[in-house]
């Protein structure tokens, strides 16, 4: 049975709830039975969730299909206005304007409510009737009790939402897992693969916010030759497949791809499914989580369109802290237990993800505000105690050491007047010569091979003096310490890397301005001892507590401390000077950015879950480095060995001094002096430096 036959069934089992719900809620639109304080609140969510019942019936009977592109575009900016930032500030959704309106026990439960009606949106253009007939009943429920009293208890409105994001979670939280594992089930892949991908009426089909950089990317591909297009898929389909191999890892026993990417991109995502099906693989393409059940936090994995405004998602991103507790979060569990063993089979068909990012947005840098909900110190370690069990499920049925990824970015036309220019250049980037690359790596490998550590130092201002500890060799004819990464898994080419032993890697990372996970951190400071962080600070507040919390949040994860995972040297020098020459340094994703510097991921380390498999460099030996005294645990307590992120944080080359490797007899081997490769073999990394010096002059 076919998605659409299924959707149709679920449908039509839901039928009479559904009719009922709508026609209650046209009464509330236009009755006055609750207290004049909440009825706005009541009757313009009860408008809003009528609008998404219209745009469900005309998507259901053809009428969207005869819009001009002109009515989509409005239908677009209705749905998603209130939400903009101009707008945000005297909406329910913005917790701070709904606890002024409402006080803060209330103001912050109708503002998730608000939040998560909608996220009815997508459900809308997928005729889920289910869905919506369960968030419409929801918002009656409430509505309910404010008809009974004028000033209902914050716990009793509390209390229906605990139970319906509990109840519902073998609806939202199952078929969510379905989505991500199941190939039949096929939304985006069905318009990728049959609309007009000439008219930009069929970004609007998918029910996401559509700006500029969508249009404007869509248009800029149309005006590629099909060879050009070709080489973008290929390029991020054979990162893929390659990536299997020098892992060790057997494709062919996998038949399902995760394809996720940005609105905008659907012609090199149609040439790509193609290549994946070549490969045996069928694409699953799910759509970036909307509701509380099944969001996480205010990251978007899947497929998405313009984020309408990033302080709202921002604000929302701990909206669980209202209901959470550990009777919630046991349930969530045993609904991700059961569906994985329902579908154990096809689980094991998952071979990982291929990630297409997009950068050249405005750096956001959010807002702290109190009313926003947060997790309490108990909800925290609830958080952490699912990231650690949910992660042992999943590899349970999807085994780390059997799947792959893949990573390729492109930039967007926010990034500025010279976006045709720069995309050709990141087209370039993306597809260097490995070969080059891989040899002057190698040689870079060879000095590093001959050391005890590695020690970082920064230039200026930069206050960066780290000690990296790294793990000795057993026999240095046959092993190496550090992955020779030639643009497979993480594209573009341009680094090696280490799991650094974590005992006696000491002392202070900075760095003046780096974005992470689209979060903007200024004067960013990290202290390790034994490898895990210490302390932390930034300067983006006036206070040094709410800069600390934001790190806290965003990249500690909520862990009092996390190891140093990975330590890395970038090489992609093209890639730094093409940042320069068009002053988007700030805008370059931490997939490219990564390469131009040395980089420090906080967290697990690039082995987590596939740590015994035996990875080979090109040069036959074999790559040691793969643990460290947390992973290594994983034999003893998996729950004590990952932390379920893994956050880069780089050094550009012109806040460094020196970067040099100590051997066991205390020789000093200088690899980057003042910011250029000064290790022999290596100087071909500074030629775009060069051609950029002589441009400034």
């Amino acid at each position: 049975m076919s998605w659409k036959e299924k959707q149709k069934e679920r449908n039509e089992q839901c039928e009479e709830r559904h009719a009922l719900a709508v026609d209650r809620l046209r009464g509330i639109v236009s009755e006055d039975t609750v207290s004049e304080k909440y009825l706005p609140f009541f009757q313009d969510t009860a408008i809003f969730l009528l609008e998404l019942e219209n745009v469900r019936r005309k998507i259901g009977d053809g009428t969207w299909e005869r819009y001009s592109l002109e009515e989509m575009q409005s239908l677009n900016e209705i749905l998603y206005r209130d939400v903009l930032p101009q707008n945000y500030g005297t909406s329910y959704a913005d917790p701070a304007y709904a606890v002024g309106k409402f006080g803060e026990d209330m103001g912050r439960l109708l503002s998730l409510l608000y939040a998560e009606m909608r996220s009815g949106i997508p459900f809308a253009f997928e005729e889920r009737k289910d869905y919506l007939t369960i968030l419409c009943e929801l918002f009656i429920e409430v509505y309910n009790c404010f008809e009974e009293s004028e000033e209902p208890d914050a716990k009793e409105i509390r209390d229906i939402i605990y139970w319906y994001a509990s109840d519902y979670c073998d609806v939202f939280l199952a078929d969510r897992i379905g989505e991500q594992i199941e190939p039949e089930y096929s939304f985006a892949a069905d318009i990728i693969e049959n609309a007009d991908l000439e008219n930009d009426k069929y970004l609007y089909r998918f029910g996401e916010y559509i700006t500029e950089n969508e249009l404007g990317t869509a248009r800029h591909l149309r005006t590629l030759p099909a060879e050009t297009i070709q080489r973008m898929a290929d390029v991020y389909t054979e990162g893929y497949r390659i990536g299997f191999i020098n892992t060790g890892k057997d494709l062919s026993k996998k038949s399902v791809v995760n394809i996720r990417y940005s609105l905008g991109f659907e012609k090199v995502i149609r040439a790509a499914m193609e290549n994946f099906r070549k490969m045996g693989l069928k694409p699953v393409i799910y759509r970036a989580a909307s509701g509380v059940i099944t969001r996480r936090e205010h990251h978007k994995i899947g497929y998405f369109g313009a984020i309408p405004n990033w302080q709202y998602e921002y604000d929302h991103r701990q909206d669980q802290a209202l209901f959470m507790d550990k009777r919630y979060i046991e349930r969530r569990l045993e609904v991700m237990k059961t569906v994985y063993e329902k579908n154990r089979e096809l689980a094991a068909q998952f071979a990982g993800p291929a990630v297409m990012e997009t950068f050249g947005e405005k750096p956001f840098s959010p807002a702290a505000k109190p009313e926003a909900p947060e997790y309490s110190e108990a909800q925290r370690e609830l958080a952490l105690m699912y990231d650690s069990r949910s992660g042992q499920i999943t590899n349970e049925y999807i085994r780390g050491d059997e799947r792959s990824f893949t990573i390729i970015a492109w930039p967007v036309p926010e990034i500025g007047e010279k976006y045709p220019e720069i995309f050709n250049e990141v087209i370039r980037i993306n597809t260097l010569d490995a070969k080059l690359y891989k040899k002057v790596q190698q040689t870079m490998i060879d000095a590093l091979d001959q050391g005890e550590y590695v020690r970082v130092i920064g230039k200026g201002t930069n206050r960066t003096d780290l000690r990296v500890q790294l793990i000795r060799l057993n026999d240095p004819e046959k092993e190496t310490k550090f992955e020779n990464c030639v643009a497979d898994v993480n594209i573009p080419v341009g680094e090696v890397f280490t799991s650094p032993v974590l005992e006696g890697t000491d002392g202070i990372l900075n760095v003046s301005r780096v974005y992470l996970d689209g979060l903007e951190y200024r004067d960013l400071e990290l202290a390790f001892k034994d490898g895990k962080i210490t302390d932390y600070s930034c300067s983006n507040f006036d206070s040094r507590e709410e800069g600390r919390k934001y790190i806290y949040d965003n990249v500690l994860k909520n862990h009092e401390t996390l190891p140093l995972g990975e330590f890395a040297i970038g090489t992609n020098t093209t890639a730094y000077v093409t940042a320069r020459k068009y002053g988007i340094e700030e805008k370059m994703p931490i997939l490219i950015a990564e390469k131009t510097g040395p980089h420090f991921a906080v967290g697990d380390t690039c082995y987590s879950w596939s740590e015994d498999i035996r990875v080979y460099n090109p040069n036959g030996k074999e790559i040691m480095a793969k643990d460290n005294s947390v992973s290594v645990l994983r034999k003893e307590d998996v729950s004590k060995a990952y932390f379920h992120c893994h956050t880069d944080i780089t050094i550009p080359y012109e806040e460094l001094e020196e970067i040099s490797v100590v051997t066991k007899e205390g020789k000093n081997i200088i690899l980057i002096e003042n910011g250029r490769f000064v290790l022999p073999g290596t100087e071909v990394l500074n030629e775009p430096l060069k051609e950029e010096t002589k441009c400034q002059k």
